[in-house]
Order: structure tokens, then C-alpha cells, then sequence
């Protein structure tokens, strides 16, 4: 299943947060915390390289929480500020003004020597489409300030935002990144509804979910979906067994796969299948090493038709 989903206001959004990023002093960054790696944009390092950076590891409630303590130390170790937050229920709200005023508290510091009274500190907030980036904003401002939805791309335009005297942020829409390199990737963003529903199938997104999370955590289907099967069972068929464990059927008593795959996805992403995390940094360090190795066999085989075509 390929999966790519670059909407042309991502193109004009990226464009203006390369214009806009020097006006900030902080990039605070959503990712879902099941999946921390695949949803964060890989575009911020090189645009954001010079900025202190927060992130926010956000549905913190519907990950693996030992899960993400990992997640939270691999962050720190790379030089990030980590938050665990539920931007629903408020969770972590309070530690994202501490954490700013810290990393500022040097500069402001210097600033005020030099005269200056109120040093307001500006942030960029960014996020992957549908990550809780507006659920968060409302909340932290203490009212709705943004649009909200369980869409992706909701929120379209770019907007200030004064938190608190001497605090600002600036919105920005939910941004993706051109292509996704490692298709792995793309089906997580798709599990966790990164990606719009309408462009997806979902018997094969579903397939594709039951054959991840079979791997990780079988015994969350069979506990959901009161199922039994062998671990090392084929996809499509637990996708049957849940069908028929909800009796979902169409007419004849064949079972409603698409119906049951819409079911499974919106479970999972609700949390009911029980909390999950997709990845772990030992599966983002043997994806970096594959494709690494990928790359020479590729440089490889350059050469050789080079070499070959040199010698006809």
C-alpha cells in the first residue's frame, strides 16, 4: 500500500514557516506519542536548526507508557525538551511555559541587563495533520482560539497567538512532509489519521494495521474481539474473525470486511484496543541501518551501468 498525501496548502504552509521561523525563538513540536518518530517532520531539523526546540509528546494517555519514558529519554538524549501530555484533559500543560521561560531565561536575562522591561518570548507551534495541535491551543489559552476537528487539515492559516504577556504563539497548519521515504512511515501516519480517510482503502489499511500490530501486541486484538487464533496468522483472516465475532454481514452471511476494517481503525485510534505505542527507537535505528544499506546496493548498481554503458 503506498501511501502519499501532500495537499497543495502544505507546499504554501512550509513556505511560510521558512519566512517566518527567524521571528521565533522556540519551535514547540506535537507528535503522537504512538508513534514519535513517524510523526515528527523530519523538514523542522534543517528548518528549526537554530532554534531551541520542545517536544510535545502528545495522546500520551493512548501510548504504552513505559513505551514512551523510552521515547522521552532517546528525545532528551538528542538535545530536545520533552513534555508527556494529553491535550484533551489538559495534562503537561504547565510544564510548556516552564519550559520555555528556561530556555529563554539566559537570553532574557542579557536582554534585561541591557534595558529591555518585557521580553516577550515567541514560539512557532507545529505539528502533522490531526496530531491535537488546536485541541492543544484551546486548552492552553483557556478558550477556543483555533477550529478543532478529527479531520486533518483543519486549520489553514497562520495566526498569533498571545498566551500570556509574556508569552506568544503562532499557529501554523498541520504540515506533512513531500514524500515519505520508508512506506512504513506512511502507514503509521495513516493508522493514526495523519492522513485523510478519503483518499485510503480501508480493507487494506486495516490488513495492513492487523499485520503490524500482530507483531507488537496480537494478544490486544484477541482481547478486544473476544478472538482466538494462532500468532503467526494470516492478516486477512483475523480481519474475518473480527467480522464475525461483531456480526458484520452482508447479504448471503458474507462478512462486512470494510465495515469491520473502519471499526478496527477508529477503535485502535480511540484507544479502545488498549494503549499501544507502534515504535520503539530500536526499530527507527534498524530502518536508518536498512536504508543505509539499501543506498550502497543503489550506489552500487550505478556504477555498474555507468561502467557498462562506458564500455559498449
Amino acid at each position: 500500500m503506498n501511501i502519499q498525501w501532500y495537499p497543495g496548502h502544505m507546499t504554501k504552509t512550509r513556505r511560510m514557516m521558512q519566512e517566518t521561523i527567524s521571528l521565533v525563538d522556540i519551535v514547540i513540536e506535537l507528535v503522537d506519542a504512538r508513534i514519535p518518530y513517524s510523526s515528527k517532520n523530519p523538514d523542522l531539523d534543517t528548518l528549526a536548526k537554530n532554534k531551541h526546540r520542545i517536544i510535545l509528546l502528545n495522546k500520551a494517555d493512548l501510548a504504552d507508557e513505559r513505551a514512551t519514558g523510552i521515547w522521552t529519554d532517546y528525545f532528551e538524549q538528542k538535545g530536545f525538551r520533552v513534555i508527556q501530555m494529553n491535550a484533551l484533559k489538559g495534562t503537561g500543560m504547565n510544564e510548556v511555559t516552564e519550559a520555555a521561560r528556561s530556555l529563554m531565561k539566559e537570553k532574557i536575562e542579557k536582554l534585561k541587563a541591557r534595558g529591555r522591561i518585557n521580553v516577550p518570548i515567541r514560539s512557532m507551534i507545529v505539528g502533522i495533520p490531526n496530531v491535537g495541535k488546536s485541541t492543544f491551543i484551546n486548552k492552553y489559552v483557556g478558550k477556543a482560539m483555533t477550529k478543532t476537528g478529527d479531520k486533518p487539515g483543519v486549520t489553514r492559516g497562520k495566526q498569533w497567538i498571545k498566551v500570556k504577556k509574556d508569552f506568544e504563539l503562532l499557529d501554523t497548519p498541520g504540515i506533512l512532509w513531500p514524500k515519505f521515504e520508508d512506506q512504513e512511515v506512511g502507514l503509521k501516519l495513516a493508522f493514526t489519521g495523519a492522513i485523510n480517510d478519503d483518499i485510503l482503502d480501508a480493507e487494506t489499511l486495516a490488513i495492513s494495521f492487523i499485520d503490524h500490530i500482530l507483531v507488537r501486541n496480537a494478544e490486544s486484538i484477541k482481547r478486544r474481539y473476544q478472538i482466538a487464533f494462532d500468532t503467526p496468522e494470516e492478516p486477512h483472516v483475523v480481519l474475518r474473525l473480527i467480522a464475525e465475532a461483531r456480526g458484520f454481514k452482508l447479504r448471503g452471511a458474507e462478512p462486512d470486511l470494510e465495515r469491520t476494517a473502519k471499526i478496527l481503525i477508529d477503535e485502535f485510534r480511540g484507544g479502545k484496543l488498549g494503549r499501544i505505542t507502534l515504535e520503539l527507537p530500536q526499530d527507527i535505528d534498524e530502518m536508518l541501518v536498512a536504508k543505509v544499506e539499501k543506498q550502497k546496493v543503489k550506489a552500487a548498481e550505478d556504477r555498474v551501468r555507468k561502467q557498462n554503458y562506458k564500455n559498449k
